[in-house]
């Protein structure tokens, strides 16, 4: 293999990679994207369950056995 061909071959292969590298970087922002608006809904979700617990929920261990024990 003569040096034009090396050459050639070493840019096909950059070229490769800095494609690989660029859709790995979009796949990145996306993932980073998603996550940040699934931490959102988890957040209001958390929120919102909050608000439907009953302000005297206490520890479970605190309440008697059920009527079968």
């Amino acid at each position: 293999m003569n040096s034009e061909q090396r050459f050639a071959e070493l840019e096909s292969r950059l070229a490769f990679q800095e494609a690989a590298i660029d859709d790995m970087s979009r796949a990145l922002a996306r993932q980073a994207s998603e996550i940040d608006a699934l931490q959102r809904a988890l957040k209001i979700l958390h929120e919102r369950l909050q608000q439907l617990a009953p302000p005297e929920a206490g520890d479970a261990a605190d309440e008697p056995p059920p009527p079968h024990y």
